[in-house]
Parts: C-alpha cells; structure tokens; sequence
C-alpha cells in the first residue's frame, strides 16, 4: 500500500488534473455523482501512474484542457463528471 506521502501527491495531483479538466470533486460528490469510496479509490489508482512526473509538467503547462493525456489512469471517470 502506498505511503501517506504518496498518497497526499497523487491526491494533489488528481485535484489538479480535475480542475484543469472543469471538474469541480467536492461539487461532484455533494450531487452525488462521486462516491466518498469511488474519490478514494481515484487517488489509489493515481498511486499507480507511471508518468507523475510528467503529469506534474503537463498540469504545469496547462491551464485548461478538454481531455487529460493519455496516460491519465483518471481521464475517463474526470471527462463522465464533467459531462453530468
């Protein structure tokens, strides 16, 4: 199981991929379209990523975006809450 620094990254970095995408978490779970356990097992799956160094970069370099890169292992569940 990853460490609570790890986690806390991936976290950080899973909250930046969501707002540059135009997903708003907190929001998401207050409709009830997140579950508390799906958000957790979102930053458990982040905890993953082979890339999170180059997701740090692309975050960096973007300030909005319509799709998250490729290797986003987050990119298909951030686009369907967008699209609630």
């Amino acid at each position: 199981m990853p460490g609570r620094k790890t986690i806390e990254e991936h976290e950080r970095l899973m909250g930046h991929m969501a707002d540059r995408l135009g997903v708003d978490l907190d929001e998401a779970e207050l409709r009830g379209d997140l579950a508390p356990e799906q958000r957790r097992d979102m930053v458990l799956s982040c905890t993953n990523c082979t890339s999170p160094e180059e997701c740090g970069k692309w975050l960096e370099s973007h300030d909005k975006a319509e799709d998250a890169p490729s290797y986003c292992r987050n990119g298909a569940v951030l686009t369907d809450l967008r699209d609630c």
